[in-house]
């Protein structure tokens, strides 16, 4: 199964002092176990930038330049990029439509686009009610995939419940 990953678990992922940092480390780790393809649209690398760059006090990483450069770098090592593709902007457009999607959700339409696009139907997030909205793809909770309330493949466990798309 390929999962896309959300800008949530890249930054996440590069701040060992935040709290869901265990979580966001031990899925991409148990997808990988599980030979899962992980996965990033170009978006997100363009997200991950500006959050990075950004002051902490502006809830962002604060780091400079090269040290953004380098976590970016370790990034594209664990996930393979999506490429771009014309239709993208197409499928984007249908998507906020159809969903009535406004302000800053579009971000979040075009990582669906990509993925349709791409025949990606399972997204792995922090954020899981921000993906809701969207019929047909499965949504991933890091804390409850590396909780065990997630079984083999996404699907719910008997114990709990998973993400819901």
């Amino acid at each position: 199964m390929t999962i896309l990953a959300d800008t949530n678990l890249l930054t996440r992922s590069a701040q060992p002092s935040h709290a869901m940092y265990p979580a966001a480390v031990a899925a991409v780790e148990l997808l990988s176990q599980r030979g899962e393809r992980l996965v990033l649209a170009s978006q997100n690398l363009y997200e991950f930038w500006v959050v990075a760059t950004r002051p902490p006090g502006e809830n962002g990483l604060g780091l400079n330049v090269r040290q953004a450069h380098a976590e970016l770098q370790r990034i594209k090592r664990v996930f393979y990029v999506l490429p771009e593709a014309p239709a993208h902007i197409v499928e984007w457009e249908r998507l906020v439509l159809q969903y009535d999607v406004k302000g800053k959700n579009a971000y979040d339409a075009r990582l669906v686009a990509s993925m349709n696009n791409h025949g990606v139907s399972t997204i792995l997030t922090f954020n899981v009610s921000d993906f809701a909205r969207y019929t047909g793809i499965t949504v991933l909770d890091p804390n409850e995939l590396v909780s065990g309330r997630i079984a083999e493949k996404g699907q719910p466990s008997p114990e709990g419940s998973g993400g819901a798309g």
